[in-house]
């Protein structure tokens, strides 16, 4: 009887965490652990920024220390 209770015991899971969708599509992390992100204003309005300032834009950044706890919360199974 007390095996009984114990098996039943065992399929009790934690429900899964959820990703946040919004960080899952602007986030990715390299391979040492830190978080990459985009630049912003890249987008449009295009004409009146140097080339200069948007080939700038167009490389990826890391994201501070400080926020990648945060970020790290919100995306549990990257």
């Amino acid at each position: 009887m007390d095996l009984k209770i114990d098996i039943l015991k065992r399929r009790i899971e934690v429900p899964k965490l959820k990703t946040h969708k919004g960080a899952k599509k602007r986030f990715s992390f390299t391979a040492t652990g830190k978080v990459k992100r985009g630049h912003s204003h890249a987008r449009h309005i295009l004409t009146k920024k140097t080339t200069k300032r948007k080939r700038k834009l167009d490389h990826t950044a890391l994201v501070c220390a400080s926020e990648t706890a945060k970020i790290r919360l919100m995306l549990p199974y990257a």
